[in-house]
């Protein structure tokens, strides 16, 4: 489709690469002069049938929005200004979608040129930092209540504890000390399962990239299991290689995808064992690497490691619960990427998780 003589004049090599739609709409012969091949990416429709049929592109918008685009065009043919608009589509066979259109009015020839893009993932992305901001305060109330109990009876035992060692009860001491362990699993489960159930509802939601540096966004993340290497009695050590290594990602999926293999790492690593995170930057790809020098896993299980509710799910080293879907979890997060990950292990050796990134 070319430009005539009442069209606005982009930059076409540009326009016609480009993912953003760009449109020139002639008012006079009210037909699309100009729509450029993103256009039927976003509205699964052909450019010739729109150009043929412009009305059929109104159509297309959501009804609870119609008079919404309605009074835009209106302000635009009027002579104001109009901010950019947002607005849904619906096409048939296809599911609801987020628009974003900014519009500007050309009085000679009359036309109405500009540019508009997909913002689905952008608005279940802000919707979901939404309900997560709101829910906060809430989650915070229900683990101070829930654990308020386990803590208060941990409090009241180890002083009746103290006392006991002192007059040398020893049997009553250890039944004291039963209850303080069953008091502590159950706040360390009720913890789990949440951080469980908030990991599995974060994959409700598109990828969003935006453009970071790994280094310091990894080493930022690090620094909080750095600072418990006395309590996990495990040491960290971070290699990135460079002093920065930027990429397009999504730094809060990826985050999730490296709390998970440390996780584990730290489920299968013995007291005084090590784990590293390693980075490589390559061409085109950045490999990240996760190495612990823990028990390993068996051969038999690494076929169907990445499965959904995998038969290697087993618990920790400490009793540890698994429900077996973290390493499918995290498969789908580096797909979305666009990368691959994979591993190697030895039992009694440790095991190494390689992921390889696309820059870009």
């Amino acid at each position: 489709m070319t430009l005539n003589s009442t069209a606005f004049t982009f930059p076409l090599a540009l326009a016609e690469k480009a993912d953003l739609v760009f449109f020139s709409y002639d008012l006079a012969t009210k037909h699309f002069t100009y729509l450029n091949p993103a256009f039927e990416k976003v509205w699964h429709t052909s450019r010739q049938s729109i150009r043929q049929n412009p009305l059929q592109l109104f159509k297309t918008v959501h009804s609870e929005d119609k008079l919404h685009v309605q009074g835009a065009y209106l302000d635009l043919r009027n002579g104001v200004l109009v901010e950019p608009i947002e607005f849904r589509i619906q096409v048939r066979h296809h599911p609801v979608r987020w628009i974003s259109l900014k519009a500007l009015l050309q009085e000679e020839p009359e036309a109405i040129m500009g540019y508009c893009q997909d913002i689905t993932g952008q608005k279940e992305y802000t919707d979901y930092l939404n309900k997560f901001s709101d829910k906060k305060n809430a989650v915070l109330n229900i683990l101070s209540h829930d654990l308020a109990g386990p803590l208060a009876n941990i409090e009241s035992l180890s002083y009746l504890l103290a006392h006991d060692l002192e007059e040398g009860k020893v049997q009553e001491a250890q039944y004291l000390l039963d209850i303080i362990r069953r008091s502590s699993q159950q706040g360390t489960l009720l913890i789990q399962e949440f951080l469980r159930q908030e990991f599995l509802e974060a994959m409700g939601t598109e990828v969003m990239k935006r453009r970071v540096d790994l280094v310091a966004t990894i080493g930022t993340f690090l620094e909080e299991y750095q600072q418990t290497q006395q309590i996990t009695g495990k040491t960290f050590h971070y290699l990135p290689g460079k002093e920065t290594i930027y990429m397009e990602l999504d730094d809060n999926k990826f985050i999730q995808v490296l709390n998970n293999l440390i996780s584990n790492a730290l489920k299968f690593t013995p007291d005084g064992g090590e784990i590293s995170i390693t980075l490589e930057e390559k061409e085109a790809t950045v490999l990240i690497q996760v190495t612990d020098t823990g028990i390993g896993i068996p051969a038999q299980y690494h076929s169907t490691l990445f499965e959904k509710f995998t038969r290697a799910r087993r618990p920790g080293m400490k009793g540890e619960p698994s429900v077996g879907l973290g390493m499918s979890i995290i498969k789908t997060i580096v797909e979305w990427h666009r990368g691959q990950i994979w591993f190697e292990s030895q039992e009694n050796q440790g095991t190494t998780f390689y992921m390889e990134i696309p820059k870009s």
